[in-house]
């Protein structure tokens, strides 16, 4: 208990009184030793010191190892001058906050953290090295573990401080933050994705669709768990004094204890009662509850009774993301339930309204749309919110979900969308997977904190490849449209007939099923059939044996007497089995099946509908299977083997799905022979094969989804089902208004991106002036404003092509002189580093030509740049009625480089 106690007063030291005092420290420190370059000087401990008007006098001798491998420190210390400062202001940061013992130098400090968020964090091993290493140097550390705990909490605590520098920081530059007309984004949003959330006014791009203003992701992850404590009473660690990205348990305890209120004033029916009614449209939804019932079955993240992580074992059993389309973290969850609660995205939903405008309306895709807006609607959970959301479900698991179900909610089906995929939180997921096993045994806050930093990293990296996820994005998006509509051309159908034959077919394939006991006679006649084939195959196998029996060697009898009692056995067990079910069909089930087998073109069609559907249900498996395993993260030796193992026994089963595939378009050969032979089938819609090639892909334009063909005749079937042709132009309509709508939100996001730009550029200048007298807080200024004209020159070169959603009056901020500068030191930078090269000449040489082009470049295309921009403008300006870009995006692509008006 005493250590307990001892262990939790030194965190408190450390987050109230030291921390807060070391930022300015570290700040002048990082000045100092020009960003690291320079090692850490302990002439400033020695250094006489004169005490200040609130010091008490007294001084103690502090002495300590200071890890450079071959220093020691021995220096004074007093109220005004305290410990940690005095170490902190010579690079190197102590280990306890009052009366440390060791202090490491902070640029093997600063190494191992860059480290840590690059590869799995092990503080143990650095520890252990760098041990083993000063002890053939003849330096030991008495005592176990005695380094490894010290250069932990100096690691961890200067970790910390690396948080709080770069927040206070931030906060003094907001300060400086203009903000837009009317109400706008939360300050905390638009620095978590300025693509989003970064304009001066978001209302500017209400006009690009009619559904979302702003598109985030839900997903969760079962991996990153933590498992229980087993000393009692030692549960959680303190919490560290740092900004996170994480809910507060509050807020999801909050949303929690909403749902389970809502849930108590209605009760669910019971399945059994819901099968005997009607199937019907429910109050708010688009399509039938049959349909999401299938959803809820077919899908695992569905059934939230389900476990996916023991509660037995794990405190904490998952995380659940808040992210936007650009794979921004906006906010996590931490989960301690065993199934996917729907609370948690409940919890991110509200957290998210939020800090957004009264009016904004926001896409929000997740594995299972469909059945949270289902439980949204049906217990009114968040009735003020709901009208301005639009589910969708993710590109990746839109498989799982039956296809009224992808009509609606697939992202490429559904309007406003664009080319969205939902599947941000996956790549997520792959991100973090190298802290699984070092965050199953951490503490509840440690765990938290290492993630928040992980995540830090990632935004970093986001940030700077903003301009490249532009530039590719709008590649794509515009070969897509150009084969979308090269593919419409081709076709002689006009867009008010596509749209007009898509929405018949939409209305016709999530219309509400035929009576219950109309559905029960067809299920039951696909499940006398399946059983008539296996019995039959039963037969055959039987007989077979019993041939080969007559046959066999006597060495062999005692195996094929073996094996011909098991085929006696599945035999009987299979008519057994039809004469139950034949015995449980109802008067209309057996009537229909008479007219079955006397009507030969509508028995075989019944069993293709059959054999299809366990095709379907056979990928889907599949598919389910495949996820699971390429989210396996384990590769030691065992794990690998029956990581391989499992993959051989998925692929071990495409054989039985591909003879399925046969079976079934021998059945539509047959089918189109008969239609042949008889007059009378002449208007019959015939089935569409299923193609061998990327059956397993399931893609949601495959041919395994819709039944043409394959239900009850229509006197005049419509063109969306009959007309190859009509299909196909539908697909191609649908991918050129995603296209449209894609095109017009990168636009948006980067006139967004610039006014984010403008806006930080100003805010970080004016800062810069308030500070001309601190030359500490001067220094941090100019180095940030550095490195955003380095990432502005970035943007403003990758996404020339792209052009402004609305009249952008300035620049991006930094003139093109300081975008120069900026990449001048960079390049300066760079040189230094590579005069260590063998060959010094060769490399400077080399270099110097090298920034020479690279200058020359960034010049061109500052000028390019303005000259498109004053084109633009005058353009802009003489057809602000037109809502067509169309002219605008070929003037940004006619114009050409100076290298090419050049040659």
């Amino acid at each position: 208990k005493s250590s307990r106690q001892k262990r939790a007063n030194q965190w408190r030291t450390w987050s109230d009184q030291v921390l807060p005092h070391l930022v300015v420290p570290y700040l002048t420190f990082v000045k100092d030793s020009k960003q690291f370059r320079r090692s850490a000087d302990l002439s400033k401990l020695t250094a006489s010191r004169r005490c200040s008007q609130d010091c008490d006098g007294r001084r103690r001798r502090v002495t300590l190892t200071c890890v450079f491998f071959d220093k020691e420190a021995s220096f004074e210390a007093c109220t005004c001058s305290p410990v940690s400062v005095q170490l902190v202001t010579a690079g190197l940061f102590p280990c306890a906050p009052i009366d440390p013992s060791l202090a490491v130098d902070m640029r093997l400090l600063q190494f191992v953290n860059m480290l840590s968020l690059r590869t799995p964090p092990n503080v143990s091993a650095w520890s252990d090295t760098l041990e083993t290493l000063l002890l053939a140097m003849g330096y030991k550390f008495h005592g176990s573990n005695n380094l490894r705990k010290r250069f932990q909490r100096s690691f961890h605590w200067y970790r910390v401080l690396l948080k709080q520098s770069e927040k206070y920081l931030h906060d003094q530059a907001n300060r400086y933050l203009t903000a837009g007309p009317g109400e706008q984004p939360s300050v905390y949003l638009r620095e978590r994705c300025p693509l989003c959330f970064g304009g001066n006014d978001w209302k500017r791009g209400r006009g690009m669709n009619t559904s979302a203003d702003v598109i985030v992701c839900i997903d969760a992850c079962f991996t990153q768990k933590r498992t229980n404590v087993h000393r009692k009473g030692d549960d959680r660690d303190p919490p560290n004094p740092c900004q996170s990205v994480f809910l507060s348990e509050d807020r999801v305890h909050d949303a929690e204890r909403l749902v389970e209120k809502k849930r108590q004033r209605r009760a669910p029916k019971r399945r059994a009662e819901a099968a005997e009614q009607e199937d019907v449209v429910e109050e708010g939804m688009r399509i039938p509850a049959s349909v999401l019932d299938g959803c809820n079955d077919s899908f695992v993240a569905a059934d939230e009774k389900r476990q996916k992580a023991s509660t037995k074992f794990f405190s904490d059993t998952g995380l659940m993301a808040l992210m936007c389309r650009h794979d921004r973290v906006l906010w996590l969850a931490n989960m301690t339930s065993a199934g996917e609660k729907q609370h948690y995205a409940l919890a991110l939903i509200i957290e998210l309204f939020k800090h957004l405008p009264a009016d904004m309306r926001v896409g929000i895709l997740y594995d299972i749309g469909c059945q949270l807006e289902r439980s949204c609607r049906i217990f009114n959970f968040i009735p003020d919110l709901l009208p301005r959301i639009s589910f969708a479900i993710s590109v990746f698991h839109a498989y799982g979900h039956q296809w009224a179900c992808q009509i609606i909610y697939h992202p490429r089906k559904r309007q406003g969308f664009g080319f969205s995929d939902g599947e941000g939180c996956e790549r997520l997921w792959s991100a973090l997977k190298m802290l699984i096993s070092s965050l199953r045994v951490s503490g509840f806050h440690q765990r938290l904190f290492v993630l928040d930093l992980q995540v830090d990293y990632l935004d970093i990296r986001l940030l700077e490849g903003y301009g490249l996820w532009l530039q590719r994005r709008w590649k794509s998006t515009q070969q897509r449209r150009v084969e979308a509509s090269n593919g419409l051309k081709r076709l002689s159908f006009t867009d008010a007939e596509l749209r007009a034959q898509w929405g018949a077919q939409v209305a016709a394939q999530t219309r509400p099923l035929p009576r219950q006991s109309s559905r029960r006679t067809g299920e039951d006649l696909m499940r006398i059939l399946e059983l008539e084939k296996s019995y039959e195959k039963a037969r055959d196998d039987l007989s077979s044996l019993e041939d080969r029996l007559a046959s066999q060697p006597g060495e062999r009898l005692i195996d094929s007497a073996y094996d011909l009692e098991q085929a006696q056995t599945r035999f009987k067990r299979l008519e057994q089995a039809l004469q139950k079910q034949k015995q449980a069909m109802g008067f209309q089930s057996r009537q229909k099946l008479s007219e079955l087998r006397r009507n030969q073109y509508i028995y075989a069609r019944l069993k293709a509908l059959a054999l299809k559907t366990r095709i379907r249900d056979k990928l889907r498996h599949r598919k389910f299977e495949l996820s699971k395993l390429e989210r396996a993260y384990r590769q030691t030796m065992n794990e690998q083997r029956l990581h391989d193992h499992a993959a051989q026994s998925i692929k071990r089963k495409e054989p039985t799905i591909s003879q399925l595939v046969k079976r079934y378009n021998d059945l539509v050969t047959k089918l189109k022979k008969m239609k042949e032979e008889d007059r009378s089938l002449i208007h019959v819609v015939l089935p569409h094969f299923i193609k061998p090639d990327g059956i397993f892909e399931l893609d949601v334009d495959d041919d395994i989804w819709e039944d043409v063909g394959l239900h009850e005749d229509e006197p005049n079937p419509p063109a969306w089902l009959a007309d190859n042709n009509v299909r196909e132009g539908i697909r191609h309509l649908l991918a050129y208004d995603r296209s449209t709508e894609e095109i017009s939100r990168l636009s948006h996001e980067r006139t967004r991106l610039q006014e984010w730009s403008l806006a930080s550029w100003l805010a970080w200048s004016k800062y810069g002036l308030m500070c001309a007298t601190d030359n500490v807080l001067r220094f941090h200024a100019e180095l940030h404003l550095d490195k955003l004209a380095l990432t502005i020159a970035q943007w403003l070169q990758q996404t020339f092509a792209i052009p402004p959603a609305w009249i952008v009056d300035q620049s991006w901020g930094p003139s093109n002189e300081r975008m120069f500068l900026a990449r001048e030191k960079a390049l300066a930078s760079s040189m230094q580093l590579s005069n260590g090269a063998e060959d010094d000449s060769e490399v400077d040489n080399n270099s110097a030509s090298e920034a020479d082009n690279v200058m020359d470049e960034l010049v061109a295309d500052a000028e390019d740049m303005a000259l498109v921009d004053e084109y633009h403008r005058g353009d802009q300006e003489s057809s602000l009625g037109d809502s067509d870009s169309e002219s605008s995006v070929l003037a940004y692509n006619v114009t050409p480089s100076k290298k090419a008006r050049s040659k």
